[in-house]
């Protein structure tokens, strides 16, 4: 590993962080065409997938990180010296890891999202909250899904708080953003697939959904405060709901979207096994 010299790094005050840290703010992030991503797990990410063109980097994270800085080396990325002042100028959390990375946009327009035959879609609605999403795009890459896409008007899945929630996981697998509702269900049953949504008073119990887990599906999922309206829940194959045996009034989206996507990459595993 190449040195990195540490005795004149970035502050808060050079051009270079004070862009960086502007990449926190939607509009900044849509006018460079650029995302920041912090920590080990997106950042790390980032690089082996090629996304990353520049390193931010204090002296600490340097020697906590260094396979890190190994890999970037190796990518040919921008690697930038920063103090501690320019780490916490730059970072949107109250402890900062001093490991940041400057990445090209990753979200897939919807008709290359769902190219080929995708088998298991994750399609949140009107998704709010950055966690939420972020958390969202890991369990769909944990399960297995071919793509997720977040369609009507849903926080940006570039923010940093989605991207340290998704965990690097908005790196792995195809991930769009659409604000047409109707174009995406076109899509959708343009390839096939049918469509499920979650509703608590659905006609399918998701223990009884067997049958139905076995074909390409595309789930539906509402936003965290509303669901999903009555026309979507109208215009779904099935609406499904998931048994709740305790005395839980219901489930949060993240939960529900991870029980949902894991039965049915339990019945899609089971059945390309046995064929």
């Amino acid at each position: 590993m190449a040195s990195i010299d540490f005795s004149d790094p970035f502050t808060e005050r050079t051009p270079r962080v004070v862009q960086a840290a502007k990449l926190h703010r939607s509009a900044a992030r849509k006018k460079a065409q650029k995302f920041i991503v912090e920590g080990e797990n997106s950042v790390e990410a980032a690089l082996a997938t090629g996304s990353a063109t520049d390193l931010f980097i204090t002296e600490q994270a340097a020697t906590r990180f260094g396979h890190i800085l190994t890999l970037a080396q190796n990518m040919g990325v921008y690697i930038h010296p920063i103090n501690n002042r320019a780490a916490a100028h730059m970072s949107d959390t109250k402890t900062t890891t001093g490991l940041f990375a400057i990445c090209n946009p990753v979200l897939w327009p919807l008709k290359q999202a769902l190219r080929g035959t995708p088998q298991l879609l994750s399609i949140p609605v009107e998704t709010n909250e950055p966690g939420n999403a972020g958390t969202l795009i890991r369990v769909a890459d944990a399960m297995g899904a071919d793509a997720l896409v977040f369609a009507g008007e849903t926080v940006d899945p570039q923010s940093s708080k989605c991207v340290r929630a998704s965990a690097g996981s908005l790196f792995h697998l195809p991930v769009a953003r659409e604000s047409n509702i109707e174009a995406v269900l076109q899509s959708v049953r343009a390839r096939g697939m049918q469509v499920l949504a979650t509703s608590a008073d659905g006609e399918v119990d998701l223990d009884d959904a067997e049958e139905l887990l076995a074909k390409p599906i595309a789930w539906l999922f509402g936003n965290e405060a509303h669901g999903l309206g009555s026309e979507l829940l109208q215009q779904a194959d099935h609406r499904v709901r998931i048994p709740i045996r305790g005395r839980a009034e219901s489930l949060n989206l993240a939960t529900a979207a991870s029980i949902c996507l894991y039965e049915s990459s339990k019945v899609l595993h089971a059945g390309s096994s046995k064929s």
